[in-house]
């Protein structure tokens, strides 16, 4: 058989394997040029999916056993018809049209036999974006393209499984701004030609995301006050830097209800006397409740603070599926250089900014949001996609000194 050109190499292994670790993501920018092709990055949880007739076998990224967590999940048996196959994708829920919501799948992550109301109150959806074994034959080798087709074939599209589109010959910015419009995470770019590199992280899956995350240890927390009196009011938070653990900062915004009580539940018995990284500052670690680093969260934030604090975090929910060794400071985006920047506009909370560049005889306008860049924007299309984020262009202040984000271009 071949796809695209490509034999098939067919690596027969009759004994379904136990485990296979999931491939990884570089981050960096859209890839340009032929031999690659697009996916939506969807907000959820890994898990890659064992069926061996009428079982099931749902595996977080760290190796978990989730099964029991996602009971709509043996759907995929049903989908399968009998067959044996291994599965890779994304555990996500889902708002009200579709769109993603991690924090509404938090409600899920730590619940490992939900009961009905649970069940139907948020229910998940898996999208399956890749086959790495099937009926005693290891497709690991196979090009992304042949384990893409054949995956396709299996039909697997259902109530809580779904294959999500590829899109190949094509520019990606303009998939990454389809992502941006429909509220997703953002754009995994997957080489044609390259096999499933299972446990590494490489540049063969090249992710860009609209949001900028980051991986944190919960070292204690600050009692809350007002609304949130006997709960908790906000999060101390390290990542591992240089070689050892540092302050991060805190978070205090992100937290429904419900998340406040379960992380109290979780960090009750975590607790410790003294700070587990030094040089707190002192207004963060007054009236300071410590605990062991064993709780691995995520935040979205806007930048790193010279302090090496982050800057405007959200929290976004606990990660059961990373180890603690995941909570390392990831390396700031490599800004691309070119074009003068004439002057500047910015949201008054700085998410949304707006740039008038000069590059040689060109004037255009560059909208830029969190990592997002899209560039060579004239005036018509750049009140369009602000409409489009529900931000009115009336609303921007004027920013006297250019920011960080000067002398960008392109689409990062």
């Amino acid at each position: 058989m071949t796809c695209g050109g490509y034999a098939e190499r067919v690596t027969v292994e009759p004994v379904m394997p136990d485990h296979v670790a999931p491939m990884l993501a570089a981050a960096g920018a859209i890839p340009a040029g032929a031999g690659w092709a697009f996916e939506f990055k969807f907000d959820g949880v890994r898990a890659v999916a064992y069926v061996d007739g009428d079982r099931l076998r749902l595996l977080s990224r760290n190796h978990n056993d989730v099964t029991s967590t996602y009971p709509e999940l043996r759907e995929l048996t049903a989908r399968l018809r009998g067959r044996r196959a291994i599965l890779d994708g994304e555990i996500v829920a889902c708002e009200p049209g579709d769109r993603p919501s991690f924090a509404r799948l938090a409600a899920r992550m730590h619940v490992s036999s939900p009961p009905p109301a649970l069940l139907g109150s948020v229910p998940v959806v898996y999208y399956v974006f890749d086959l790495l074994w099937l009926d005693g034959r290891s497709l690991l080798d196979e090009p992304y393209q042949v384990r893409r087709a054949e995956l396709a074939g299996l039909a697997l599209d259902g109530r809580a499984v779904r294959t999500p589109p590829e899109f190949t010959g094509v520019d990606g910015r303009s998939v990454l701004h389809a992502a941006e419009l429909g509220g997703l995470e953002g754009v995994v770019a997957k080489r044609l030609s390259a096999p499933y590199r299972a446990g590494r992280r490489s540049a063969d899956w090249t992710k860009v995301p609209l949001i900028r995350t980051q991986e944190v240890l919960i070292i204690g927390w600050r009692p809350g006050a007002g609304r949130r009196a006997g709960l908790i009011g906000s999060l101390l938070l390290a990542v591992e830097d240089g070689g050892r653990l540092r302050f991060a900062g805190h978070v205090g915004t992100g937290f429904t209800d419900v998340m406040l009580r379960q992380l109290g539940e979780r960090l009750a018995p975590l607790r410790r006397t003294t700070a587990p990284v030094p040089d707190v500052p002192r207004e963060h670690a007054r009236h300071a409740q410590w605990v062991e680093p064993g709780l691995v969260g995520e935040v979205a934030f806007r930048n790193w603070t010279a302090e090496g604090r982050l800057r405007h975090p959200s929290w976004r929910g606990l990660r059961p599926d990373r180890a603690a060794g995941s909570a390392r400071r990831r390396p700031d985006p490599v800004a691309p250089a070119g074009g003068q920047v004439r002057g500047a506009l910015e949201t008054p909370d700085g998410r949304w900014r707006v740039e008038a560049v000069a590059r040689g005889k060109d004037q255009f306008y560059r909208l830029i949001h969190g990592d997002n860049v899209v560039d060579g924007l004239v005036i018509a299309t750049l009140h369009r996609l602000l409409a489009e984020a529900g931000v009115d262009l009336a609303d921007l202040v004027e920013v006297h000194e250019p920011g960080p984000t000067a002398g960008r271009r392109g689409v990062a």
